[in-house]
């Protein structure tokens, strides 16, 4: 069986966090079958005279863990004409899988995100005669609020041999745009263990440079306002009263959906609070279980999630997480045993859950345990059995 996978998130090196999840799972896929990657890249005339470093350049191609990684120049306005989009993705990715086409022929695109990507990949399937499948994770909401760009998505997902979801809200979603049930599968992220994996909490903090006593909060992910690091910067005072050693670390740095550092780094000149927020800027992968397993609790105040992996990566150091009951967190939490849940947008069930749980005994190997059910093994078997209905190969990842 040969997948091409076609998405705009996708890691590249010079931005090497940008959707390392959906490469985390092709790339296991990837074990058996053959496999190649079209991830174009958003591009717009003099934006970098416009907004510098707003879109970095990135090579065409690159090679990574052995696959051919393909990043055309996608046509994209900033904020505006939106609604064009899925056309010009498809448009800007068209060349280069044609190209692809006469020495790889691929038995079926996989595209994840609805749109633009969905949409552009299953205009490539019409154009090259091989079904689509489509993996929603977060965003189809959000965008379902426009007209126009609601009938592409549904067109879309019509459209698609087999539509996958990272959970079950996002299927919900799915089938209150019309979208059949049984049209939809969810498949949910895993975890890698060999990544993600707790270690001796004095030595990480040690190595990182971290107080050796004091309770540590730690959030990661892209400094963008969704994720919600305000919000936690905000009810830090009050913690800080209870727990005066508490110190808050935020992991990670710039988005494709913006930087929203400069505004926390006010926030936190405002609140006097210079000693207590460490911005510890984007970490390689394969060092955030050190980060992790350095600190106490988890939290992230998000808006909005599909699956947060990150969730099971923090459960997998042993961390409880403290997030807010939106999109698929419940799922990912599924119980008081691996963390706490709160209402979007109460500033001040945020903060008493943060204070329980500092305050909380956590059975910390149960946390890791729950982590370690949700491995990304048990998800490629799945994949590779609708992969295989689809292209009539009949083949599995046993």
């Amino acid at each position: 069986m040969k997948i091409l996978v076609v998405t705009s998130v996708f890691p590249n090196s010079v931005q090497p966090t940008l959707g390392v999840f959906v490469r985390e799972r092709m790339f296991r896929v990837a074990r058996h079958c053959e496999l190649k990657v079209v991830a174009p890249v958003p591009w717009f005339p003099f934006i970098g005279l416009i907004r510098p470093g707003y879109r970095p350049r990135v090579p065409f191609r690159e090679m990574q863990d052995g696959i051919e990684v393909f990043h055309p120049r996608f046509f994209n306005v900033p904020a505006i004409f939106k609604c064009l989009d899925g056309f010009f993705f498809f448009l800007s990715a068209l060349m280069t899988v044609a190209r692809l086409r006469r020495s790889f022929r691929f038995d079926v695109i996989d595209s994840h995100f609805v749109y633009p990507d969905g949409l552009g990949a299953v205009l490539l399937g019409k154009v090259f005669g091989v079904p689509v499948t489509i993996t929603l994770r977060g965003t189809i909401r959000k965008l379902s609020r426009y007209m126009l760009r609601r009938w592409q998505i549904r067109y879309a997902l019509g459209s698609a041999a087999r539509v996958f979801t990272v959970c079950e809200d996002l299927k919900r979603a799915a089938t209150d745009l019309g979208i059949p049930s049984g049209h939809v599968e969810v498949v949910p992220n895993g975890v890698d263990l060999a990544k993600f994996r707790r270690v001796d909490r004095e030595g990480a903090r040690r190595e990182l440079g971290l107080p050796a006593e004091g309770p540590i909060l730690i959030s990661v992910g892209g400094l963008v306002a969704r994720k919600g690091f305000h919000r936690v910067i905000e009810v830090l005072p009050a913690l800080r009263r209870r727990f005066p050693d508490l110190l808050y670390v935020i992991v990670g740095g710039p988005s494709v959906e913006g930087n929203f550092e400069p505004e926390l780094r006010r926030q936190v000149a405002e609140l006097k609070l210079n000693d207590a927020v460490i911005f510890a800027g984007a970490q390689p992968h394969d060092r955030l279980h050190l980060w992790l397993s350095a600190a106490d609790i988890f939290c992230l105040a998000t808006s909005n999630e599909g699956w947060a992996n990150v969730f099971l990566e923090a459960m997998a150091c042993g961390l409880p997480v403290v997030t807010t009951r939106v999109g698929g967190n419940a799922e990912v939490v599924p119980s008081e045993e691996y963390g706490i849940l709160v209402e979007y947008g109460s500033r001040d069930d945020l903060e008493r859950a943060l204070g329980h749980a500092l305050e909380r005994r956590w059975d910390r190997e149960r946390i890791s345990a729950h982590a370690a059910e949700n491995t990304w093994d048990s998800r490629v078997v799945q994949l590779m059995g609708v992969f295989g209905k689809i292209c009539g190969t009949g083949m599995d990842a046993a």
